[in-house]
């Protein structure tokens, strides 16, 4: 099912296809994938930072609540992710045709994680593949991480879990 739905995000390279890429890369929130602007990409040392993340706040004029782009809930959240120079020219490709300052969006402005999300399920509706959460993409990073040797206090800091025994857990 994965390489199934990577094959099809790279050959449809949207938007949306490259924050799914990205958060099976590096088991970005979605927040966090939201928040992620092209100044967040080390190109040359293959690093993405992640230093904030979409939350959805009390609107403080008036009823209802607002999404801003915040710095993430905690320390442990702030963090940076190496990934594939493979990778890296792939998401330079997709910089160089990009219109907005923010990796996942076409727009000024950033995507919101609702939209997002419905996005991402539309694409695994299309593909007949099963109706997970996004989150579930977190995981799987994870997942394939702990396969391929990955220790779990390295893996827990990329996560930006507080301690190991989160990621242990998990």
């Amino acid at each position: 099912e994965q390489i199934c739905l990577e094959k099809s995000l790279i050959l449809n390279p949207s938007t949306t296809a490259i924050g799914i890429l990205i958060t099976l890369q590096t088991g970005l929130r979605i927040g966090e994938i939201c928040a992620l602007s092209w100044d967040d990409i080390d190109f040359k040392n293959c690093i993405l930072y992640v230093r904030s993340t979409v939350s959805r706040i009390k609107n403080p004029q008036g009823h209802g609540t607002k999404l801003v782009i915040d710095t993430p809930k905690t320390e442990s959240s702030v963090r940076a992710i190496p990934f594939k120079p493979s990778f890296g020219k792939l998401l330079l490709e997709i910089k160089s045709k990009s219109h907005s300052n923010y990796v996942i969006s076409d727009n000024p402005t950033f995507t919101s994680p609702r939209t997002f999300e419905y996005r991402y399920h539309k694409i695994m509706k299309a593909l007949n593949l099963p109706n997970l959460n996004y989150h579930a993409l977190r995981h799987t990073f994870a997942t394939r991480c702990i396969e391929y040797g990955v220790d779990v206090k390295s893996l827990s800091e990329i996560l930006g879990h507080a301690n190991v025994s989160i990621t242990l857990n998990t």
